[in-house]
């Protein structure tokens, strides 16, 4: 009898008798309830538009188990993403994760997902699945989850977003990606080609399609803080009524301040440790509790060899969910809720719009705007957050003194002169240097070196290098400008030791802009080279003019980009004058404030107290001025 029913629904479906299918089959369920009967129920009610209703089906065909049970949850997978039930598609395509890594549909939806979740870093798996669909939107999808992770160095990449934007020409949000992918890898032809076309429409009063641009790639190719502002592709929900929210949660301040710091990068070898590490360990205790919120990746973790127990209490958040670590934050009852990364890869900033503490910080790790997060302060100093750059700016600024980036004198070694031929440079020549990373080298900043280079004809360049194919388009961009392979040198990464030797054999540094060098530029003060910067116009470009006014080097800002090629020249022409720079390097580097450890924690301290005393007096935030404490007398020690 059963089987007579099934067939009778079954007929009734196939020719089109969708209202009739659905009634014989409800009183089929009365009387059997297998994979069979849900699974021609959830096609019968899709005929009739009831999506949500056939998703719930496929998922209890699914239940029956059976050889079709994989396609079944696939189905419901689908239907459910349609509805916008994205927590019962998620949760299945958990059972099922196999298939979702080989079928580009189902890994779109869970990739889909993450990205919105803010955890992209979970979706990399499929990437490479997404990009080699010959569906639009699965490339699309799988060019961002390279984005927002930073993978962005795969040359295949770069074919997919070239086919992608062949095929959507006049999608400039496309067109920026594959700018973006094109800036990594040094492809100054597409840069030259493509660049002109966004600029055009932004001074058509076109700039919506920025909002789809990343936030941190942003900066490498403009200096314009509105600009800046406007991209924020991968940041996430918010609105203002976040902050009043956050503001009304009752607190209880305790006698000493409860400072939570929020990174991925805690382990000695990263970069910002290299900077704020000596700050961390000299954090007065009697004063302050200090807890690193560390959601570092495991692998990274087991390369340190410093012992983290001197930066504070150490609480690991990384499998933790986002209500789970505010939980957390709230019971320690953390006063202030430091962001040591903004859009950076590896955030977790979608914490800072959950409440998760009375006052709430940006600092270090992004130079410019966190856009999109409750923050209520961006610490820096007066060179990378002048008055003018305030409105473009969601957070109230609190300046250091001296400059907003620490140094670790401590735990960083002095660097051992090396001779030129040790690193296989002319011995007789000038050597111009760039260390920064190869995305921050613009087409505008080779043609400024080429000039350069033709104007101090005993001059050879230097160029740190990521990969071969970035070499040979540095060379060929140089070559079309005049400058034979001959005069420019490459080197590869090194360890940071290793790396600080290396320094000394140039004669001078020469900063990129948009994006300046920032723990590179210290890096090369540290190691007794001056570095060539000019004026920027946004926190990116204004980094290296910071460090080099804490080291008492101001006539190293160019105020232009002519005075940069004058500067450079004059330098190669008269190296006595690089030598009087290197003296004050050495004299300076122990007693100036930029590598003063000690002095700049407590400003920061200062900084921080002003925060909560404001806080306390129920007042809101509002600009502050750390003041300068007097300067110590003679060299600090070093270890």
């Amino acid at each position: 009898m059963n089987e007579i029913t099934y067939a009778t629904a079954s007929k009734q479906y196939r020719t089109g008798h969708f209202t009739a299918s659905l009634s014989t089959l409800n009183r089929l369920l009365d009387l059997q309830r297998d994979a069979r009967t849900y699974t021609l129920l959830a096609k019968t009610l899709l005929q009739l538009g009831l999506k949500q209703e056939a998703a719930n089906s496929y998922q209890l065909a699914a239940e029956q188990g059976g050889q079709h049970a994989e396609d079944n949850t696939s189905e419901a997978i689908k239907l459910y993403f349609a509805c916008g039930e994205k927590d019962r598609a998620l949760a299945l395509a958990n059972g099922i994760l196999s298939r979702v890594r080989r079928q580009p549909d189902l890994a779109y939806i869970v990739g889909s997902l993450l990205v919105d979740r803010q955890q992209a870093r979970l979706a990399r798996v499929f990437k490479d699945l997404l990009m080699k669909s010959d569906v639009l939107e699965h490339m699309q999808l799988g060019a961002r989850i390279s984005l927002y992770t930073w993978d962005v160095f795969d040359p295949s990449d770069i074919e997919t977003a070239r086919v992608l934007l062949a095929k959507l020409p006049r999608n400039q949000s496309i067109r920026l990606m594959y700018l973006t992918f094109s800036r990594e890898h040094c492809k100054f032809d597409a840069v030259e080609r493509h660049q002109p076309i966004i600029e055009a429409a932004i001074a058509e009063g076109d700039t919506e399609f920025l909002r789809n641009d990343g936030t941190f790639f942003n900066l490498h190719w403009t200096g314009d803080e509105h600009l800046n502002q406007i991209a924020r592709s991968n940041t996430p929900f918010f609105s203002p009524e976040i902050t009043k929210i956050r503001r009304s949660v009752p607190h209880t301040w305790s006698d000493k301040i409860r400072i939570g710091y929020v990174s991925s990068d805690l382990f000695d070898r990263h970069a910002t440790m290299k900077l704020i590490r000596r700050v961390l360990e000299l954090h007065d205790r009697d004063r302050f509790e200090i807890t690193l919120f560390c959601h570092t990746d495991p692998e990274m973790l087991a390369t340190n060899q410093a012992d983290r127990s001197l930066w504070g209490d150490i609480v690991t958040i990384r499998d933790m969910e986002d209500p789970q670590v505010v939980a957390e934050i709230r019971k320690r009852g953390i006063d202030i809720l430091v962001d040591l990364k903004g859009h950076t890869v590896g955030n977790r900033t979608a914490l800072f719009n959950k409440a998760a503490a009375p006052i709430q910080v940006a600092w270090l790790g992004f130079p410019g705007s966190t856009v999109n997060v409750d923050l209520d302060y961006a610490i820096g100093d007066k060179y990378v957050l002048p008055d003018s750059s305030a409105p473009h700016y969601y957070e109230k600024f609190c300046r250091m003194p001296d400059t907003y980036q620490p140094n670790d004198p401590d735990n960083r070694p002095l660097a051992r002169k090396m001779s030129k031929t040790d690193v296989g440079l002319p011995e007789d020549a000038f050597v111009f240097a760039s260390f920064n990373a190869n995305r921050k080298i613009t087409p505008k900043v080779i043609e400024m070196w080429a000039t350069i280079l033709k104007k101090t004809p005993n001059s050879v360049i230097w160029i740190l290098k990521r990969g071969k194919e970035v070499q040979a388009n540095i060379v060929a961009k140089f070559g079309s400008l005049g400058i034979p392979p001959k005069r420019i040198f490459f080197m590869s990464q090194l360890e940071f030791d290793l790396h600080l030797n290396r320094i000394t054999a140039a004669d001078i540094g020469l900063d990129t802009f948009p994006v300046n060098g920032h723990t590179t530029t210290s890096e090369q003060l540290w190691a007794g080279l001056p570095v060539l910067t000019v004026k920027g116009t946004n926190f990116a470009s204004r980094v290296s003019e910071s460090l080099l006014n804490a080291i008492g080097l101001p006539e190293l800002v160019a105020e232009d980009e002519e005075d940069y090629v004058r500067k450079a020249i004059e330098f190669a022409q008269n190296p006595e004058l690089v030598t009087q720079y290197r003296q004050r390097l050495e004299d300076n580097r122990l007693s100036s404030p930029l590598f003063d450890a000690e002095r700049f924690c407590r400003h920061l301290e200062t900084a921080y107290q002003m925060m909560i005393d404001r806080a306390k007096q129920g007042l809101e935030p509002d600009h502050l001025d750390v003041p300068s404490l007097p300067p110590r007398d003679g060299a600090f020690m070093v270890k």
